[in-house]
């Protein structure tokens, strides 16, 4: 177990999101920064910075505040448009979760950037089911952490650079991935 100070981002699932989500009792949204300055994303929605206080480190615009229900809708909306859940934390106190990006392969810095910032590994992995696997592929789309690779044939997973998002687990076609501790 590593020591050093954790990372200002980290990856989730969406059931761990919904988790952090239902910890806090009030909610604000704003554009999302990464989607501002791209222009339209080909995935999502602009309007789904999470935040759990009003000022952050968050810096999109259009910020107000909103109500559980269309926190959950964002929730959803991530949720099918294959966006990964990174949380982030307060600056000075890293055990504080003050909000959560969802995102996307085509908008998002920490996926676009030749060197993107520092994100802490989930506290889950994948574990791929090599018996109900049919390596049709269809996860490696959505595996913007390259640790699905398909040739076009078979189906390699490098576990290594799972990040633990559990996006390929809501791609699988056979249910033959799941979520499992790091």
């Amino acid at each position: 177990m590593s020591t050093s100070e954790p990372n200002f981002h980290f990856v989730c699932t969406i059931a761990e999101a919904r988790e952090i989500v239902d910890g806090h009792d009030l909610y604000w949204v704003s554009n999302c920064e990464c989607r501002e300055e791209r222009g339209s994303c080909k995935r999502s929605g602009i309007f789904l910075c999470l935040q759990f206080k009003e000022k952050t480190a968050a810096t999109g615009t259009g910020l107000r505040p909103v109500s559980k229900d269309e926190v959950l809708k964002i929730l959803k909306e991530s949720e099918e448009t294959h966006l990964v859940p990174r949380p982030f934390r307060d600056n000075d106190i890293k055990t504080v979760t003050e909000g959560i990006c969802f995102c996307c392969d085509c908008c998002c810095d920490f996926f676009t950037d030749d060197v993107p910032s520092p994100c802490d590994k989930g506290v889950y992995i994948e574990r791929t089911d090599e018996e109900l696997c049919t390596h049709c592929g269809e996860c490696e789309e959505f595996c913007f952490f390259k640790a699905r690779e398909w040739d076009g044939e078979e189906l390699t997973v490098v576990a290594d650079e799972c990040y633990g998002c559990g996006v390929c687990v809501d791609v699988c076609p056979e249910g033959a991935i799941d979520m499992v501790g790091r």
